[in-house]
């Protein structure tokens, strides 16, 4: 009997964020519409909305936690053909230090203060609590899940939980970073009979804009699966509300790149689903 669904929603429930792995610990592949998250989240650029791939082809980001879209008939038969179930450890607010070989466990044990630990084919897999940006190769046989990555569940370990140290943050220092670069405000026509006759929008006289752009810094906070969708459906909306008049500025659009990294988007896709979503709307 397979009984990997009936554990993945036990652990979904618990509030891990789950996705079916093939063999070999492959998430399942992207469709065409979605290859490299092209599509932003969505089916089609004349289609804009919820991604309605028939499989959970996102890899890390299809992690979920909703019962919903676990029991969906796609999910059900996704489940059918998994070997495993994986995790995004970033989503569940932990970091997972891989240790791939008996040489990397030895380092961890001088180097890293005792946490949660899960044995794994070749090493063991060290678990703390809090999240970082996610890098392989840190060091020989030591790599670092958390944000924007999947590890393989295992179990649940032994040991006491611990806060993500210093040691292993500086790992992933060690490699050279990626800076942001600055957003662009958008620049667009006015629409016919408003904001450019000289009249001052509204936008700029209220707090209309400043509730607007809270308003999505929270949405992209609160996700809790389906990150990359949730950024370019918030992106989508700030746009198509406010993007016309002008009125976004660097500032506006840094806030909302600022709350998607810290979720884990990458600045690259940040800047495509700000990209992907002015061309939805024809911008």
């Amino acid at each position: 009997m397979n009984t990997i669904p009936t554990t993945a929603l036990g652990l979904a429930e618990s509030g891990l964020p789950v996705l079916p792995l093939l063999a070999g610990k492959r998430p399942f592949g992207n469709c065409r519409a979605c290859e490299d998250l092209a599509c932003g989240g969505r089916p089609s650029m004349a289609n804009p909305g919820p991604c309605t791939c028939p499989w959970p082809c996102h890899g890390w980001a299809a992690a979920t936690t909703d019962p919903t879209v676990l029991a969906s008939p796609q999910w059900t038969a996704a489940w059918r053909r998994a070997r495993t179930i994986g995790y995004h450890p970033g989503g569940a607010g932990v970091t997972v230090v891989d240790l791939d070989n008996p040489a990397a466990v030895e380092w961890a044990r001088a180097s890293l203060p005792s946490t949660t630990t899960v044995p794994t084919t070749r090493g063991e897999h060290w678990i703390y609590r809090g999240t970082m940006r996610s890098v392989n190769a840190v060091r020989p046989g030591v790599d670092l899940k958390s944000l924007m990555s999947y590890a393989r569940w295992l179990g649940p370990g032994t040991g006491t939980l611990a806060d993500l140290p210093d040691a292993a943050r500086a790992l992933a220092e060690k490699k050279p970073t990626t800076t942001r670069p600055a957003p662009r405000a958008v620049t667009v026509p006015a629409p016919a009979g408003g904001g450019g006759g000289g009249g001052e929008c509204r936008h700029r006289t209220s707090a209309y804009l400043e509730r607007g752009i809270a308003m999505a810094e929270q949405r992209i906070t609160d996700a809790a699966s389906a990150v990359h969708s949730t950024v370019y459906q918030t992106f989508l909306a700030v746009l198509s509300t406010h993007g016309r008049c002008g009125c976004l500025t660097e500032a506006h659009i840094g806030r909302l790149f600022t709350a998607a990294q810290a979720k884990g988007e990458s600045p690259r896709h940040c800047t495509d689903a700000w990209t992907n979503a002015t061309a939805a709307l024809g911008m």
